[in-house]
């Protein structure tokens, strides 16, 4: 099966992310998207596939969200695009697609209801949380 993150190695739950996508057996293609930015197809596809606003996409934490006014809720999708584009670092991260789906994986144990193995035992996050192995 092939799955694909939208990462950003300098992400905490980037981080974890790919790492539950490792320990379920599966290396994933990894796309650094701050150097390679997905184009706004792309981003409107994966917003749309994870089920989420364009809006609910956008990172606001250490990127230019308040400098750049996009709080302002007249905003359009097109003008909040435009500014993604922009400035990829607000495109919130890590997405994953897998034929099970997209999700935004914010905690990044989201990402197990969409592997094909979410049985991956138990697994420690870079703070220390554990997340315990799943059952079902």
């Amino acid at each position: 099966m092939s799955i694909t993150i939208y990462h950003n190695p300098d992400c905490g739950t980037s981080r974890n992310t790919l790492a539950m996508i490792r320990q379920s057996g599966v290396e994933p293609e990894v796309i650094e998207y701050l150097k390679t930015p997905p184009t706004r197809q792309k981003l409107v596809t994966l917003i749309a596939d994870a089920g989420l606003t364009v809006r609910q996409a956008i990172r606001q934490k250490d990127t230019p969200y308040d400098a750049l006014g996009l709080a302002n809720p007249a905003l359009t999708d097109a003008q909040l695009l435009d500014a993604i584009e922009a400035h990829p670092i607000l495109f919130n991260r890590p997405f994953v697609v897998t034929a099970r789906g997209t999700r935004l994986c914010r905690p990044s144990e989201l990402v197990l209801d969409i592997l094909p193995n979410p049985h991956i035992g138990d697994f420690t996050k870079e703070d220390g949380e554990v997340v315990p192995a799943r059952t079902t």
